[in-house]
């Protein structure tokens, strides 16, 4: 169920992109019991004068290869399932396709479950 939209920079090639996809997948099914098939994720590349962030927020030193992801989620996970997830998704990103810890940030909205509706006109969580 998560709806997952990761932004960066335009100019990765489509294995860089599916390697973010299919890392992100991964750590969501490892971590957050995410079903087999429950995939809806995109990617977004932006130019330079479309893509701002702070290069040193909180100490962190980001580069222009940050990745931005947001995970619309239902609001069923625990403080532990979300920092399992976080670190999860920057390891398997950090082996593939090789971003630095870093470069990943991530965003978690959470909904309440009858706020889904995965096709025809149906809440099928309500």
């Amino acid at each position: 169920m998560p709806l997952t939209r990761i932004s960066l920079r335009r100019g990765k090639s489509p294995q860089y992109r599916k390697a973010i996809l299919d890392s992100v997948y991964e750590a969501m099914r490892e971590t957050f019991n995410v079903p087999e098939d429950d995939c809806f994720m995109t990617v977004s590349e932006h130019d330079e004068d479309q893509f701002r962030y702070g290069t040193h927020y909180l100490g962190i030193a980001r580069s222009d290869d940050l990745v931005m992801i947001q995970l619309t989620v239902s609001n069923t996970r625990s403080v532990e399932q979300k920092k399992a997830l976080f670190a999860r998704i920057v390891e398997r990103l950090a082996q593939n396709p090789g971003v630095r810890p870093e470069d990943v940030f991530i965003n978690l909205v959470e909904v309440v479950k009858e706020n889904w509706s995965f096709g025809h006109g149906l809440a099928q969580y309500a």
